[in-house]
């Protein structure tokens, strides 16, 4: 066979195994064609040496806010996506989001495929938020979207006054997402107890951007957690829980996966490396905790990373996700919202942090490609899990990409060999349209060398982004799968069959 492409002297991780070292990945018309030894070449074909460094299939970062209009100073789709592959990213999900006048879907996917098109770096797909979820787009619109866009998820919140939904809202699409096969994403925080929170601290004038992470307690994305998995077990249905930050909730997950019912949970880099330390105000600027303002916030204790860490390794967690969600912190519009007269409001500052080219860096750092076995918090095969395969199949992409096997996209990560791929991040070296990074002075011990999107080399850490920004393709995706439990199980306490007299 005559390749377009082959990669020698790497070491291939999946998500089951680290291969031997020795053998060779061929790719034809974007596809990985086999894995071998001792592949022929031409002259047509590129070879690529890894020079003994591993690789690993391109990042699918399934939770990518880009273009949103409640996020004008954030990034859009040409910025996002040329931070996404520089960071090693080939693949992103993001939110068409649905406002609530929207009466109908269609106008928002032709908006935002409007602002999409031509415009992505790497390839990509949509989840739709939902906040005015209508009969119509539950029995009509959804099914026809899901069969001829691939739109096979759904986001839903449980707090914002301007999205959240109540719980028999959330039983209704729980319900019609079962239907369809679709997969629901929910952000789980009690809003209740947060708008109380809130009004008493500004009651005591509490309104610094630090107490953010006051507002939001632990308490409140455990609860929420809670209703959000018992909701999913009446409705007998697969729920992922996005961006947890609390071990307690993550508890809960782990306590619903144990009686195998198909719950699934996601978490993001700054659950992982960042503490409530960092929305304190900096002695030059009172205001610069705005910068890592985002929700769930960043916890107190370093007992609660240790939580987190010990779920990635453990397994509870299905995918690790960038929530990329940004707004500037110097543009009007932006962070700046929350001075009002000059005066912090914490309330009103824009959610979100941006992160979408730091995502696999700073987990890949954590394994033993980079740290004494000993030091390590996960495996190789379980970097991969979370930063590809899993959300690959969770959002019916597997076969596709997610993973280094014949007849996949030829979508890779070669990173550098030993510690010559170790940096500093900061702002100077970011990809984004962003005027900060939160992890501004954090050392990681490995960068991508090269990112390869089906075939072709669209960042080359010397060079710099290659790719182009039309090339980037809309995914047209299946049914996601469940990862985790099955469905057809009984609540606790019910009668084998109490369903059929309501259902």
């Amino acid at each position: 066979m005559d390749f377009d492409l082959i990669l020698k002297n790497g070491i291939i991780v999946t998500a089951s195994e680290v291969l031997p070292q020795g053998l060779e990945v061929g790719v034809k018309g974007g596809k990985i064609a086999c894995i071998g030894t001792d592949l022929p070449s031409s002259s047509h074909t590129e070879v690529i040496d890894a020079e003994g460094a591993y690789i690993t299939p391109g990042g699918v970062d399934s939770h990518v806010h880009l273009a949103q209009k409640n996020s004008p100073t954030g990034d859009g789709w040409e910025s996002g996506s040329r931070s996404a592959v520089a960071g090693g990213t080939t693949t992103i999900i993001a939110f068409a989001s649905q406002e609530r006048d929207d009466t109908s879907l269609y106008p928002v996917l032709e908006d935002y495929h409007a602002k999409s098109k031509d415009q992505s770096y790497c390839d990509y797909g949509f989840h739709f938020i939902l906040t005015n979820p209508t009969q119509d787009i539950l029995r009509k619109e959804l099914p026809v979207l899901a069969e001829k866009e691939g739109i096979t998820s759904v986001k839903l919140y449980m707090t914002y006054e301007a999205m959240k939904l109540n719980d028999r809202q959330v039983l209704d699409i729980l319900f019609a997402c079962k239907s369809l096969g679709m997969t629901t994403m929910i952000h789980a925080e009690s809003h209740d107890m947060i708008a109380l929170i809130i009004e008493g601290l500004e009651k005591n004038k509490n309104t610094d951007p630090y107490f953010h992470a006051v507002a939001r307690p632990r308490i409140a994305e455990d609860e929420a957690s809670y209703r959000a998995i018992s909701l999913a077990e009446l409705a007998d249905t697969p729920m992922l829980i996005v961006h947890m930050s609390s071990d307690v909730a993550v508890g809960h997950v782990r306590d619903a996966q144990t009686r195998l019912l198909p719950i699934h949970a996601e978490t993001c880099p700054h659950y992982l490396f960042l503490l409530s330390e960092k929305i304190k105000a900096e002695p030059h600027d009172h205001f610069s905790g705005a910068k890592h303002v985002c929700s769930p916030p960043l916890r107190h204790d370093p007992k609660d990373l240790d939580g987190l860490w010990q779920s990635i390794a453990n397994g509870t967690f299905t995918t690790f996700s960038s929530d990329h969600a940004p707004s500037k912190y110097e543009a009007v519009g932006g962070k700046r919202l929350g001075l009002v007269d000059g005066i912090p409001r914490f309330s009103k500052i824009p959610n979100g942090l941006p992160g979408i080219e730091t995502r696999m860096p700073l987990l890949f750092g954590q394994t033993p490609a980079c740290q004494p076995a000993d030091k390590a918090k996960l495996s190789l095969p379980r970097f991969v899990q979370l930063t590809a395969f899993n959300p690959a199949k969770l959002y019916g992409l597997e076969g596709r990409k997610g993973s280094i096997a014949p007849g996949y996209d030829a979508d890779f990560v070669i990173w550098h060999p030993g510690a010559a791929g170790a940096c500093t991040i900061s702002q100077s070296r970011m990809h984004h349209d962003m005027d900060y990074t939160p992890f501004e002075g954090m050392k990681v011990k490995n960068w991508p060398r090269y990112t390869i999107l089906r075939g072709k080399v669209v960042w080359d850490q010397k060079a710099g982004v290659l790719g182009e920004m039309r090339y980037g393709q809309y995914l047209k995706r299946g049914m996601g799968q469940v990862l985790h439990g099955k469905t057809g199980n009984l609540p606790r306490g019910w009668k084998e069959d109490e369903r059929r007299y309501w259902l």
